[in-house]
């Protein structure tokens, strides 16, 4: 029992932390502005700065189900609204699993130290933590090697239509998030996930080298 609390703990842990890296950034208004300057976004709009901002808040409003599609009428036509429809609902789907994922991790990890086994659960969180390095690792090189044959297929398994493909001479969404934004975004995932990758082994060392055994064995 114990050691397949370790193991959902070592799968939804980590998938909550992707989807927390995705959520932070995705919502990083900062990240957005600067990107907009770095890319020359508001010479190809012929739109200024702060109009670029508006509408991103209109975005993210829309995606974190806070207005409806009425928000994006006055900047975006008909199939990027209809694409915004399908991400909106892709996000959705990705904050319910995101919650689940984190209340089904807390309840293993408190069942595991009130088992007295918090420390088999810091060896095995502390050595299986390794797979997902070498799982990102090998993504992460795949995606640099061929960014947009990676995206297109994204697309491909997200979406069950095309309206993911826009048009850069007519499409405002994806004058203001072009290849390269969605690069350095991922870049920014990877890098958060990382980090919180490192927290997680960190803190299964430490439950390694001092935290407790149960005295039976656990099947």
């Amino acid at each position: 029992m114990n050691k397949l609390l370790t193991i959902i703990i070592l799968i939804f842990l980590p998938v909550f932390f992707l989807l927390k890296s995705v959520e932070i950034n995705t919502f990083n208004k900062g990240f957005y502005l600067e990107s907009f300057q770095k890319y020359d976004v508001i010479e190809t709009t012929d739109m200024d700065l702060q109009d670029l901002s508006n509408i991103t808040d209109n975005l993210f409003s829309y995606l974190k189900d806070e207005s409806d599609e009425t928000i994006l009428k006055s900047n975006f036509n008909e199939r990027e609204i209809l694409h915004m429809k399908d991400v909106k609902k892709l996000f959705k789907y990705g904050f319910i699993l995101k919650n689940t994922l984190f209340i089904l991790s807390l309840f293993a990890i408190i069942i595991l130290i009130a088992n007295k086994d918090s420390k088999s659960m810091g060896k095995r969180i502390f050595y299986g933590t390794f797979v997902w390095w070498g799982l990102i690792t090998l993504i992460f090189v795949l995606i640099t090697i061929n960014f947009n044959k990676c995206f297109t297929y994204f697309h491909l398994i997200f979406f069950d239509n095309d309206l993911w493909v826009l048009n850069p001479n007519t499409d405002l969404l994806i004058q203001m998030l072009p290849q390269k934004f969605f690069i350095d975004i991922f870049q920014n995932i990877v890098l958060l996930f990382l980090g919180l990758l490192v927290i997680l082994q960190v803190i299964g060392y430490i439950f390694m080298k001092k935290g407790k055994d149960n005295k039976w064995k656990s099947y």
